[in-house]
């Protein structure tokens, strides 16, 4: 199986977002200049056709498909049927599309929301399908089960491994969607710290009791592990592959240290009657660490350059080209 050169031609779908942006500066820090990037504006993913037609003419060698909708457990409870539909239509037309262009290598990314919400921690990648997932993150649950296995279906058939599902834990980092109201914990968090602090608020409460646990990683170390995948010979490597640092934090604690980080002193206050989520999401990063790779960047750093990020650029993420 051919691994990426230099001058390979590199899809980057979604290229806008929190992942696809760390992967599309990554590979530009790493010398690989034959990037194809495309705005909604210009490609929509959910369209079959339009993405064939893509693909047809611009014959790109590898994918990394981080494009989808995303989004905390606000987004899942109150748009179940978007995130479903976007994300299946998305998933179906990227793939298909790739495997019709005979692409060398894909990169998919499910989620660790994927794994049953009662998961013997830490959750390795045969625990899949061995469980319900967490209620609230069901319907982006499902879509990315779905792309997962679908990558696996197509290895099958085709007899090698070109397509390969990496299941990132929490990501967070620069392009981040940082609204409370559609964000992830930690960006929210953090934009709703630095909001109470610049109104000189004395408190802020917060969903759930702050007890669950989660594994964060920045974004450039999840964009590192696909550059890694990418150079090398996959054929023995077992799929899906967990991404993650193999330590986690309640998120009670959590969100201390990004007061602490933004310089918010007020009180934080949790209204237990919201829900709490999964109780952890702790992944076995053990397939991934065997294959050479190893997260650099620790929470605390990350969300010391996070903040820089955010106090530059505001809330960052164009959703309409996640």
């Amino acid at each position: 199986m051919s691994a990426m050169q230099a001058s390979s031609r590199i899809f980057v779908a979604g290229h806008r977002g929190l992942i696809g942006s760390a992967v599309l500066r990554r590979l530009r820090e790493h010398g690989h200049d034959n990037l194809l990037v495309v705005p909604r504006s210009e490609l929509d993913l959910r369209d079959a056709a339009a993405v064939a037609r893509f693909f047809a003419a611009r014959r790109p060698e590898f994918v990394v498909m981080a494009a989808g909708r995303v989004g905390g457990i606000v987004e899942n409870t109150m748009h179940p049927a978007e995130f479903m539909d976007e994300n299946l239509a998305i998933q179906l037309a990227v793939l298909k599309a790739a495997r019709d262009a005979d692409v060398k290598k894909l990169i998919f990314f499910g989620s660790s929301c994927m794994y049953p919400r009662e998961c013997p921690q830490p959750m390795a990648e045969d625990a899949l399908l061995s469980g319900r997932p967490e209620p609230t993150s069901l319907p982006y649950a499902i879509s990315k089960l779905a792309g997962v296995f679908l990558c696996l279906a197509y290895n099958r058939q085709l007899g090698e491994q070109r397509f390969i599902p990496v299941i990132p834990n929490s990501a967070y980092g620069p392009n981040d969607d940082f609204d409370p109201a559609t964000g992830h914990v930690l960006s929210a968090l953090m934009a709703r710290f630095d909001a109470a602090r610049r109104a000189g608020r004395d408190g802020v409460t917060l969903w759930g009791t702050g007890a669950p646990r989660r594994e964060f990683l920045h974004a450039d170390d999840i964009a590192d592990a696909c550059i890694h995948i990418l150079r090398q010979d996959v054929s023995s490597l077992a799929l899906p592959v967990n991404i993650g640092t193999g330590t986690d934090i309640s998120i009670r604690d959590l969100a201390r240290m990004v007061a602490d980080t933004v310089g918010y002193a007020g009180r934080i206050e949790w209204d237990a009657t919201k829900p709490d989520g999964a109780p952890r999401k702790l992944l076995d990063s053990g397939r991934l660490h065997a294959f050479g790779w190893r997260h650099r960047v620790a929470l605390a750093e990350g969300l010391r350059r996070t903040y820089d990020w955010y106090s530059r650029n505001g809330s960052g993420l164009d959703k309409a080209d996640a």
